[in-house]
């Protein structure tokens, strides 16, 4: 029975390692400096269109409507407030959860996106 519970308990230990080890996991996501060109382009280009085969690079935006390997129409849209509303899974304006058919992206993906568009989402 102890056996059992051993298990059971050491199986959990890692389930909260951001709350274990806040100074780590911040290290881990620095969102201190974002940079379209190192941070959000690779975000973008590796979830929301791949040349020829996404919903958001020049073939999909017949269906999407958005071409993001344009960089005015990707911000435009980060700074509508579309792009942060699609991939928090915020239900209003019609929003849609992104990237479409996949899992929601990461907390830090999420957070460097979300500060490089607070900062303006400028093309540096």
């Amino acid at each position: 029975m102890a056996t059992a519970l051993l298990l059971v308990f050491a199986g959990c230990y890692n389930d909260k390692y951001d709350k274990l080890y806040p100074v780590i996991a911040a290290a881990i996501c620095d969102t201190t400096t974002i940079t379209y060109s190192h941070d959000i382009l690779p975000i973008i280009s590796s979830n929301c269109y791949s040349p020829g085969n996404g919903c958001h690079d020049a073939a999909g935006a017949s269906n999407s409507g958005y071409d993001y390997t344009n960089f005015t129409v990707l911000q435009t849209n980060a700074l509508d407030g579309w792009i942060v509303s699609d991939i928090n899974y915020t239900p209003t304006r019609g929003h849609n959860n992104m990237p479409k058919d996949a899992p929601q992206l990461s907390a830090c993906d999420i957070n460097k996106i979300t500060r490089w568009v607070n900062q303006g989402a400028q093309n540096n």
